[in-house]
């Protein structure tokens, strides 16, 4: 891989990878609806010049092509699970968050089972989905108490999210220009959120950190973090490109230990090491050894 693709590489790994800690210092003081209209309406004005690119009319006209996947892709990858995972880290450590969304390659290949051209899972695959799978209920089991059991069944529906949209943007996006779909999508989320965003406006203006939060949020882990994604995919393919998905989870947990303080126990290590090894062999083609990863 060159120079580019790895500083781009990089990038991915800190942008998606510190996104679990400022949600955490921004939910503090902001309602999760306002959280999420700021980030969308922010993160889409500043893509708005690139989907430009292609041109008004090209870009209106695959939109009214393809509005229905659209939406079930801006609703599975953006306005169901940035709600959820907002809400979900009001009472859940960052790290935590962040490790439960590494499940997203697993449950990828379960969902693609359902369709009729998957391939076949090799024994060393189902393997990886069952490691994983303790992985997930060794790391879940402990918060599944309280206010703690409904944010984790609040982040296991942002997985399944997850691991669907990428599916749809395959199958039924692929003639749809990235930066276009993306502005679209968080355009609209942002309509969605709007008069919810209105009812829960701040009574006061939010502290300094909250406001470096949501800037970071929707500058760097929204509008950055998807033109480098996309320069990435460029320049590494698709598959080499979305194994930064391995290393995100490890962010999230350094972000959470040595910026919130959050404990690093041995129960996390152990979960991440069993979610982290079952995603790696769940992930793997059983004909050319390459990664099959499902975006997350």
């Amino acid at each position: 891989m060159s120079r580019r693709g790895w500083l781009l590489f990089a990038a991915m790994c800190l942008a998606w990878g510190i996104n679990y800690l400022f949600i955490k210092v921004a939910v503090r003081e902001l309602s999760v609806p306002m959280l999420v209209f700021l980030r969308t309406g922010i993160g889409a004005l500043l893509l708005v010049p690139l989907a430009a690119r292609v041109g008004w009319t090209a870009a209106r006209d695959v939109v009214r092509r393809h509005w229905l996947p659209l939406l079930g892709f801006a609703a599975l990858e953006i306005i169901g699970p940035w709600y959820l995972l907002s809400d979900a880290e009001r009472h859940l450590t960052s790290s935590l968050a962040g490790l439960i969304i590494a499940a997203v390659p697993i449950v990828g290949v379960l969902i693609s089972r359902l369709f009729p051209d998957s391939e076949q899972l090799s024994r060393t695959r189902w393997a990886g989905l069952v490691i994983g799978a303790v992985g997930v209920v060794v790391l879940a089991a402990p918060a599944v108490h309280g206010d703690s059991a409904l944010a984790v069944g609040e982040m296991l529906l942002v997985v399944v999210g997850y691991a669907i949209a990428p599916i749809i943007a395959a199958r039924k996006l692929a003639e749809v220009p990235n930066f276009v779909m993306t502005t679209v999508c968080l355009g609209f989320a942002a309509l969605v959120y709007t008069p919810a965003a209105v009812l829960t406006w701040p009574t006061r203006w939010p502290s300094a950190e909250v406001v470096a939060s949501v800037l970071v949020l929707a500058v760097v882990c929204t509008a950055l973090a998807f033109v480098a994604f996309f320069a990435l995919i460029r320049e590494v393919g698709t598959a080499r490109a979305m194994v930064f998905t391995y290393i995100n989870p490890a962010v999230a947990v350094a972000a959470g230990v040595l910026v919130l303080g959050e404990p690093l126990t041995a129960t996390i290590v152990a979960s991440f090491g069993l979610i982290l090894g079952g995603s790696v062999l769940a992930t793997a083609s059983s004909r050319s050894g390459r990664l099959r990863v499902k975006q997350g």
